[in-house]
């Protein structure tokens, strides 16, 4: 049978210590994410979002409690286990695009496949193909300062969906956008989403962009909430 529960995190807790003090990012959470969901992820500054990314993309990993992606747990893997599963499994796209202004649109999606088994040749050809697919295909060899914001976005989007991941995690990928450019980013990851059946977990302090979810999580002081 087809496994259709994505991540399941069961009892998480996140806590930093600041000198004598600790901080509670995160606060006994039970969370179940299903394949081809799509959530947003409110709350105040300082509440626990980033940190929640975090741990979903496996750039952190819990105080206590325990996260499965696709029926693995996760504290069970090893270094290079959670490694290649960040590289084929998970897109990560950000507010401020992290591309690489050196590189050409193209180049900056072909190194998503650096770590994988990927043959450089295909790393080519899935590069131009996605490119087109998020309407770049004329821009491939641009540098990033050569594009618009809009532009740089659809490249960062690219870029996460060129290693045809299971989820796409983005952080405020529309805070520098106009509303405008906001809606059509936002209409071009729901498509990419939902041709793909990708998850999409989108964090935000955009009210427009999160109702656009079908499933709403709030996240203050640690807790999470459905709303």
């Amino acid at each position: 049978m087809e496994y259709t529960t994505l991540y399941k995190l069961v009892g998480v807790n996140k806590v930093f210590k600041q000198g004598s003090k600790e901080v509670h990012a995160l606060r006994n959470v039970d969370l179940t994410i299903s394949f081809g969901e799509h959530i947003s992820v409110q709350g105040p500054t300082g509440g626990g979002k980033s940190t929640l990314l975090q741990i979903l993309g496996a750039l952190d990993v819990p105080s206590t409690g325990n996260v499965e992606f696709s029926g693995r747990d996760m504290e069970k893997m090893s270094s290079r286990e959670l490694t290649e599963m960040r590289a084929e499994k998970i897109g990560f796209i950000f507010q401020n695009y992290n591309l690489i202004p050196t590189m050409t649109a193209q180049e900056n999606v072909e190194v998503a496949l650096a770590a994988t088994n990927v043959a450089a040749s295909q790393r080519r050809e899935r590069a131009a193909a996605v490119l087109a697919k998020v309407g770049l295909a004329d821009r491939a060899h641009h540098l990033p300062s050569e594009l618009s914001g809009g532009q740089q976005q659809r490249v960062a989007i690219a870029r996460a969906m060129v290693k045809e991941p299971a989820v796409l995690l983005a952080d405020e990928p529309t805070g520098n956008l106009d509303e405008e450019t906001r809606d059509e980013i936002m209409e071009l990851l729901e498509t990419q989403a939902s041709e793909n059946n990708l998850t999409l977990i989108v964090v935000t302090h955009d009210s427009a962009v999160a109702a656009r979810a079908k499933r709403h999580l709030n996240i203050k002081d640690g807790v999470v909430r459905e709303v």
